[in-house]
């Protein structure tokens, strides 16, 4: 395994970790506004719910986080399958022993 495979790993590791604890904090505060009664809007903007702007403030955080790591996944993806696809070109370039434009019979 190369270090490539080792910093994908890394970010994958720390996506699915970020996103176990926005969904636990999605439910938490979810409680707390069915407990409060909260209006929806009212409730989830950190401006005007000072109760729980932490909270609110940290999952819009771990949200930005996740698509910053998945961006990362992605371009790191992009750079093998170009990488892979570079390589089957080389290979297609080789010689085969075959003719492929010799008539039929031939």
């Amino acid at each position: 395994m190369g270090a490539n495979d080792r910093e994908l790993i890394a970010v994958m590791r720390r996506y699915f970790a970020a996103k176990a604890e926005l969904k636990a904090l999605k439910a938490k505060l979810e409680a707390a506004r069915q407990a409060e009664g909260g209006v929806i809007d009212a409730f989830y903007d950190p401006r005007r719910n000072l109760n729980h702007a932490v909270d609110l403030q940290r999952s819009h955080r771990l949200k930005g986080e996740m698509v910053s790591l998945m961006q990362r996944a992605e371009a790191w993806g992009r750079v093998e399958l170009a990488s892979d696809r570079a390589e089957t070109r080389a290979g297609e370039d080789e010689p085969s022993g075959r003719l492929f434009n010799a008539p039929f019979g031939a």
